[in-house]
Order: structure tokens, then sequence, then C-alpha cells
């Protein structure tokens, strides 16, 4: 099915492979976070694309696991992405935006859907607290489906002022300054731990942070991808806490009506991630934009 691409979002995996720190095949068109009309057809419905293309046959496709296929490739990575006027993929990777949704901000829904599966996979529960470690864009859009779930309090940690203070407009209970003691600052909000603590930063030192912070029987969903291969962590507390840590990658093909309809909804707000907007020609300058302090959701204008 040929896309008419209207704007994608720019994320870390586009500025890694950028800068070289993700091996590709060149030349390589990058991005992933794709929205377009479908073209040919009458006032071409606007459309998100699904960036993950399973093979269908591997073990992980049959049990229903398609985003960890194992002989799958990524748009904007493993063959070229959304960053061109038009662009092909199988039809089953393709969601219709609901009329009332603002395709400006649409291309986040596919950062979204990661987030809707990563929370599937570890259940938040109504009542349960929840700590989300980092508040870039995934963590807010943590913060906002966990208090969708019903989660009560939900406590968000990052360095910056600014970020903490949108994560309270944006539904936090309880925000803290990660300044060197958020993990006795967590536990004095909640004493004995948090139920479920969400690792959107994606580092050793924030999943040894999550450890401490869980409470005992208490689950960690290690979202943000951790590329450190050592550290220092309270390693006997995984056995002594009796810790179930979940993983989660990707998204599945059902994540991605429940995320449309979150915010079409307006149960989820995008609008407020969005940090600034560059023309197809100033790519570069919109990469260098998204790795910038501070930055949160920029968008290319295609």
């Amino acid at each position: 099915m040929a896309v008419r691409v209207a704007a994608v979002g720019i994320c870390g995996t586009d500025h890694s492979i950028y800068a070289g720190k993700i091996p590709v095949d060149y030349p390589r068109v990058m991005g992933h976070e794709i929205v377009g009309t479908i073209v040919g057809a009458d006032a071409g419905p606007r459309v998100l694309v699904d960036p993950g293309i399973a093979c269908g046959r591997c073990r992980q496709c049959l049990e229903d696991r398609a985003n960890i296929c194992t002989e799958g490739w990524l748009l904007g990575r493993d063959a070229d992405g959304g960053l061109r006027e038009v662009l092909t993929v199988p039809e089953r990777n393709v969601h219709v935006l609901p009329e009332r949704m603002d395709a400006s901000t649409a291309p986040m829904v596919q950062v979204l859907a990661t987030c809707v599966h990563a929370q599937v996979r570890c259940s938040p529960a109504a009542g349960e607290s929840v700590v989300v470690l980092g508040l870039g864009v995934t963590g807010l859009l943590h913060v906002q489906l966990a208090k969708l779930r019903g989660a009560d309090p939900v406590v968000g940690v990052t360095r910056s002022d600014a970020k903490l203070a949108l994560a309270g407009t944006l539904g936090a209970d309880v925000l803290v300054s990660a300044d060197g003691s958020e993990a006795e600052e967590v536990r004095a909000a909640l004493p004995g731990g948090a139920d479920l603590v969400i690792d959107s930063a994606g580092t050793v030192e924030t999943l040894a942070r999550a450890v401490e912070m869980a409470r005992i029987g208490g689950r960690i969903l290690a979202y943000g991808t951790i590329t450190g291969t050592s550290g220092s962590m309270s390693f006997y507390d995984l056995y002594y806490k009796e810790l179930t840590v979940v993983g989660a990658r990707s998204a599945r093909a059902e994540d991605f009506p429940l995320a449309l309809e979150a915010v079409a909804s307006g149960r989820v707000q995008l609008a407020p991630l969005v940090s600034a907007r560059f023309s197809l020609v100033a790519v570069p300058d919109a990469i260098e934009a998204a790795a910038g302090s501070g930055a949160l959701k920029v968008f290319v204008d295609v």
C-alpha cells in the first residue's frame, strides 16, 4: 500500500543512526514515526504507519508476538523509512486515524502504542502506586496512561524542573527531582515503596533506582533501552523483594487502536509534548534539535 507522507516524528533512534551509533546499510532513509494519506484513494484517508514489519512465520509471530519477530525489520533502520514523500508498506501495517484526531501530532501515536504495549505487560491497576523515572516523551506518556488506568498516586521523577511541571499538568500526583536523593523521597511519599516502577530513562543507574523504589513484591517495567553492560545495583533486593521485572519492546497490532482511541477521546494529550517542527529540507536540524537538552518531540513536515 502506498502512503503519501505528511509528517514524521524524530526520536533517539534516528539521532543514533545519524551519528553512526546504530549501524545501517547506506544509503538509508530514516524515520519510523509516520503519518500520511493513502495514495490513489478519494480524499485519501489519514493513516498512521506501524513501522515494524514482521515475517508472520517465526515462532514469535505464531505466538502473536510479532513485535519481537526474529526475521522482521524496522522502517527507517533496516529498510527505508518515512523521511520522503511516498513509501510503500503492507496493508496490515496501516491504521486509519479517527476523524476527530489532530493529524499534526499523530506520528507520536506510534510511540504511545509502545507505551500501551508495555503497560499491558505490567498491568498497573486502579489504586496502585506507580513511579515513572525519566519524563521525556515516553515518560510523560506513561504518566498519562497510568492515570488513565486508575493508578494512584503517580509519581514523576526527573532532573528537569520544566518536565516536572509538565508532568504535573498531565496528571502526576507527586513530583520528585532526581537530585541524588530521589529514592529516599519516593520512599517517603510511598511508605514501603511503589507497586510499580517504570524506568523510562533507560540507564543502569535508573534501573538500580527502580529496584530501590519498588516495594517488597513489587514490579519494575524496564521500558527504556539500556545500552550499558555493567553497573552498580542492589542485586540482593531482586531476591529479597521478590521483584518482577518486565521488559517491553515495540508494539503489537492490537496496541495501536487502543493508543488511537486514547488520543482521539482526549484522555491522552500529545500537543504539550511537541518541541518544534521542521521542513523536509531541514532534517539534520530536526535531528540535532531532538537531541538537545530539554527537547521533547520534534516533527518533520514533509
